[in-house]
């Protein structure tokens, strides 16, 4: 199934534009997971069993499994493993190099680990992203307007009258012709995230930023959603899966992420 049909299809059979981060820091793991074999693994497996009727995809930031020598790899495989085949999954790597490396790093995650889609930096141009849109099953976010501070940096410095993360949008757009692309745009920007919206038209937006960032959810509802309600992907990492510190997170990432779920089904009944 072509991935933009394949998000729509898990957005209406989950009734959730909700994406659940997993970023699994050890230093917070619940202390009985921490002395079993694999505890990262148990961890982020226990999530998805609590959270996988509720969400239409998970991003998991290679950061977290990488950071662990070659264990992490085996654990990330063990993960993906555990995932309900109609839900999204996204590797959070951020990949972004020149073409022949590109297609190595595409290969990695595409094919070995088989996640559905990509987070892509286009910063080195088309040829740093082309790799991962090739196969138009698979998708890729291209970072646009990123949620964390820094992104003030560079995003928004002005480039021929118009801000740098829009060019960015403009230039990508063009390279879409397998209907497989899409934007991360931070919750942080919601009067920016209205304008993207009207940019990309039904393009995927993944928009992290909601929870401990601070981003308005409410506004992510209204300006991130296409004219029927969909096709956003609304992030949250910390505030779902150590919403408890203790035996029962599983239980607590639940009821967070119902919560949060409904809260977002809310706001699309008013304003779509």
């Amino acid at each position: 199934m072509r991935f933009y049909e394949r998000l729509r299809a898990i957005q209406r059979a989950n009734n959730s534009l909700l994406c659940v981060g997993l970023d699994p820091d050890p230093e917070k793991l619940p202390m009985h997971l921490r002395y079993c074999d694999d505890p990262i693994g148990e961890f982020c497996r226990g999530i998805i069993e609590a959270t996988s009727d509720l969400v239409c995809a998970y991003k998991m930031n290679l950061a977290f499994f990488e950071a662990l020598g070659g264990r992490g790899w085996l654990t990330a495989h063990r993960v993906l493993s555990h995932m309900p085949p109609n839900i999204i999954t996204i590797g959070d790597a951020k990949r972004g190099d020149i073409g022949n490396t590109a297609a190595m790093y595409a290969s990695a995650l595409l094919r070995d680990f088989k996640f559905t889609a990509s987070t892509v930096n286009a910063y080195m141009g088309e040829d740093s992203v082309r790799p991962f849109i090739n196969d138009p099953d698979r998708g890729a976010f291209v970072l646009a307007l990123t949620s964390n501070s820094g992104s003030r940096d560079f995003q928004f410095l002005k480039v021929g009258g118009k801000p740098l993360y829009e060019r960015v949008i403009t230039k990508a757009r063009k390279w879409n012709e397998n209907q497989n692309l899409g934007f991360v745009v931070g919750a942080t920007h919601p009067s920016q995230l209205k304008r993207i919206r009207h940019l990309v038209r039904d393009m995927p937006l993944l928009i992290p930023g909601v929870g401990v960032q601070g981003g308005d959810l409410k506004q992510a509802v209204r300006y991130g959603c296409d004219a029927q309600g969909e096709m956003a992907l609304i992030n949250a990492s910390r505030s779902i899966i150590y919403a408890s510190g203790h035996e029962d997170f599983k239980e607590a990432a639940h009821t967070s992420a119902m919560a949060l779920r409904d809260e977002i089904n809310l706001y699309r009944e008013k304003f779509f």
